[in-house]
């Protein structure tokens, strides 16, 4: 795989994570009352935005790719 395809699905996939940690928090914030599953989905959220984040500045200080 060349470094172009490896970036493009690095991105798709940073980008899938930060959508993750969105519809995460919003569901954690306003949909649910447990505390428990409030607490556990908000950690995933995070730790999905994290990561999604580091993804995508990798990908922006990677540069272009010939």
């Amino acid at each position: 795989m060349s470094l172009s395809m490896f970036n493009m699905w690095v991105s798709i996939l940073g980008m899938a994570l930060l959508f993750i940690a969105f519809v995460t928090i919003y569901v954690s914030r306003f949909k649910l009352k447990n505390r428990v599953l409030k607490f556990f989905t908000t950690f995933i959220a995070y730790i999905c935005l994290i990561s999604g984040s580091v993804m995508m500045i990798y990908i922006v200080f990677s540069g272009p790719t010939s």
